[in-house]
């Protein structure tokens, strides 16, 4: 293992034994981690032996704590200083104090002098005494015990328990009682700062160091304070009684639920418990209608947006899906329509699991609960036949659900679920893999939305920067524009940052959508036709508020991918916009679209181009290279295979890279995956005409690769060409029982690999 502190290594040798320290190094670490803080926890060596040490040995200053000047944190954000583990000290004009525990950072240094336009010097510190005094002064309180957290429970803050199902209840009893335990008023006090702080989850983490509690704030978390180990079982344990939890089972996850009122306002909570090496993470939702208008401008939709989905709404019967990852805000999207089309006259029941936020009047909202067979299938069963006009489903999980919301569609319901996919056309490439037919979802689909959350900056501390966009999206940004960088203030706590908005990619159809669908199209041929019929990406959506000062283009970047120069997504982009430029060779370029691992497709060289050599070292030894002449034979198949699409599924990185040049200067398109997931995730996405398929890979292994694929009524007829380093006849048999179409044992010669493609195509024909 790295230390961190490698700099520091022959300093603490000096203090302890050599063998010891390699002791140290053999442990093994998901991270590295700080030899410094590592053997001063450990009592091996005391945080001032080495700070003398350390200061004689380099001739460096040492920090004195004592001139802190607490000002600093409006000085120097917070995410900047537990980045690099440094403490601000204090500054002047020209100049910026730090106490850090690695004076060579020049990395730190650098920054901190682009954010603070200052000459930094730097003064040596102990790393455990820099995060006390950080979380001291950034957050108001430190680690050292309980009583310290419990400081501010005497400014006003109110906080009592509700009965899940009464407004308000009387628990002047029980307050009194807790009141005498420590432990119940710092739970107090973790959930009114949460949710005071605006924040959307609080995570209780055990470890070696005490309990970590983190808030997720605008969609990133941040930690806020670190418990010591003492408190965190009766810490836990009084969460898990609120939420009606065994706290005796300390083995299995958990799921509770509870209500608190902060200051006389009502908030529900979802807590989740799971078992981990240091004890039980605990993970507490915090679901606040007050703090939640729903409302789609609320959401900072554009008008036209808000206008496409009104037009879905104005349907009277069929299937509007929204999709996205978790907690991408899709539940809060679904509230916001039903809030459009309810009315008097309207009858809106909704089945959930489970119920976020309890809408009110007008609406019936359905708990499932699997465990008494209250399931999304059955639950929705029995809606229909109380004669509803709009039928909200929680999210489609499962083939039978995904059927009865179809039928209800199709016998005059509005039916509106979610569904986790990365973007809209691959929403239905998902639904024919569970099991719908293609012709009963052209029918019943009527729209389909992908979102995404996108920080928004804060008003008060954001500010112009002069520095020139990323390379990436240079082009989408036109000369002159006034880009917005965060910086950080008391407002935003420091991020920059203050509150999120949606952007989003709406696809509606049309007859030519239709058409696809119900022929079993490709999620990339749907893509192709939504875009031509209006619909606009999801990078397309952020730019736009990018353009008009609302976010920074860092969060455009973290939240969506790029459109690639010929309208593909690059990366691990979700479906971008803009039509695909032709192919100057004439054929039909394929556009890509989500997935995990796209590889830029580069048109095949011209016939008369000399073959490339590929150096040796390149092959990893799996198969030989084409000599010249046969480089030559093979160039005038190049327009007959030009077109076809060919998914190489290999972890080695290096062999990958020479097939796939091999295979695009013999005219095929390459699309590749590394994993197994990733070459499933790539056939839905890309429908390649064949595959060339590892058997060694990580997680899930080629044999599995190749019996889903062959379950599966939409790959079934994928050609498969299985190539391994397992060339023994009994695996030669398996993977022709699971339904390959050849087999090919590695090494092999170049030349056998792209004949055996064309036979393979030649007999699938």
């Amino acid at each position: 293992m790295q230390f961190t502190d490698e700099w520091l290594v022959q300093t603490i040798e000096k203090l302890l034994d050599a063998e010891l320290i390699a002791t140290l190094r053999a442990e093994p670490a998901q991270d590295p981690q700080s030899l410094w803080a590592t053997v001063v926890q450990r009592k091996l060596v005391s945080d001032d032996e080495i700070l003398r040490a350390a200061a004689a040995r380099f001739r460096l200053p040492v920090a004195d704590l004592s001139v802190l000047d607490r000002s600093m944190r409006d000085a120097v954000p917070e995410p900047l200083v537990r980045r690099f583990g440094i403490l601000p000290l204090r500054q002047t004009d020209s100049l910026l104090e730090i106490a850090t525990a690695n004076p060579f950072d020049i990395d730190a240094e650098k920054d901190l002098a682009f954010a603070t336009g200052r000459e930094v010097r730097s003064f040596l510190c102990s790393p455990l005494k820099i995060r006390e005094k950080v979380d001291e002064v950034y957050r108001g309180g430190g680690t050292d015990v309980v009583a310290a957290l419990l400081g501010g429970m005497d400014s006003g803050l109110e906080i009592t328990q509700l009965d899940e199902n009464d407004s308000v209840t009387d628990l002047a009893a029980s307050a009194e009682e807790a009141s005498q335990r420590p432990v119940v008023r710092l739970v107090d006090l973790m959930l009114s700062d949460g949710i005071l702080s605006r924040a959307s989850d609080i995570h209780i983490e055990p470890g070696e160091a005490g309990v970590a509690v983190r808030y997720r704030i605008d969609g990133v978390l941040r930690q806020v304070m670190n418990i010591p180990r003492s408190a965190g079982a009766p810490l836990i344990s009084r969460i898990k009684i609120m939420s009606g939890l065994d706290i005796a089972d300390r083995l299995r996850p958990q799921d509770g639920r509870a209500r608190v009122a902060v200051n006389g306002s009502p908030v529900d909570l979802r807590v989740s418990t799971l078992p981990a090496s240091m004890g039980e993470k605990v993970v507490i939702r915090i679901l606040n209608a007050k703090a939640t208008v729903l409302t789609l401008e609320s959401l900072g939709m554009s008008v036209e947006e808000r206008a496409q989905m009104q037009a879905l709404l104005n349907n009277k019967e069929g299937v509007i899906l929204v999709t996205g990852p978790t907690g991408s805000g899709k539940t809060t999207t679904l509230y916001s329509m039903l809030r459009m089309v309810q009315s008097e006259g309207v009858n809106i029941v909704t089945v959930e699991d489970p119920v976020e936020y309890r809408l009110g009047k007008g609406i019936v909202q359905v708990q499932v609960h699997e465990k008494a067979g209250l399931t999304f299938a059955a639950a929705l069963r029995s809606i229909l036949r109380q004669d509803p006009d709009v039928v909200l489903v929680g999210e489609i999980r499962d083939r039978e659900t995904a059927q009865i919301a179809i039928q209800a569609s199709l016998t005059g319901h509005l039916v509106l679920s979610t569904l986790h996919t990365n973007d809209a056309p691959n929403a239905v490439t998902r639904l024919v893999d569970m099991g719908i037919e293609g012709y009963k979802l052209a029918s019943a689909l009527r729209g389909i939305i992908a979102q995404r959350l996108m920080r928004k900056l804060c008003t008060t501390c954001r500010e112009t920067t002069d520095q020139a966009p990323p390379e990436r999206i240079r082009r989408f940004i036109p000369e002159g524009t006034k880009i917005y960088r965060p910086v950080g203030c008391p407002d935003c706590s420091m991020t920059g940052y203050r509150g999120r908005f949606s952007v989003v990619e709406v696809l509606t159809m049309n007859i030519e959508m239709e058409r696809l669908i119900g022929g079993g199209a490709t999620a990339e041929k749907i893509a192709e036709a939504a875009r031509l019929n209006g619909m606009k990406s999801l990078f397309d959506s952020g730019l736009k508020h990018v353009l008009a000062g609302e976010t920074s283009t860092d969060e455009l970047l973290r939240v969506v991918d790029v459109p690639m120069a010929d309208g593909g997504a690059a990366g691990s982009g979700r479906i971008s916009g803009g039509v695909p430029a032709p192919r100057t060779d004439g054929a039909p370029r394929k556009t890509p679209t989500s997935s995990p691992v796209i590889a830029a497709v580069a048109p095949a060289p011209p016939v008369e181009a000399p073959a490339r050599r590929i150096p040796e070292a390149d092959l990893s030894g799996a198969f030989d290279l084409l000599d010249e002449e046969a480089a030559h034979e093979v160039s005038g198949v190049r327009r007959a295979l030009r077109g076809i699409s060919v998914l190489l599924v290999d972890d080695e990185d290096s062999l990958r890279k020479v097939m796939k040049d091999l295979l695009t200067r013999d005219g095929y398109q390459v699309v590749e995956a590394r994993t197994g997931i990733e070459a499933l995730d790539q056939t839905d996405r890309h429908a390649p005409d064949i595959i060339v398929l590892d058997l060694n890979l990580p997680g899930m292994d080629g044999y599995s690769v190749l019996k889903e694929l062959r379950t599966r009524p939409a790959t079934q007829k994928i050609p498969v060409i299985v190539l391994t380093a397992k060339g023994d006849e009994d695996n030669e048999v398996r993977v022709f029982e699971l339904g390959a179409d050849d087999f090919l044992s590695k090494p092999f010669r170049a030349k056998a690999l792209s004949k055996r493609l064309e036979v393979v195509l030649g007999r699938r024909k």
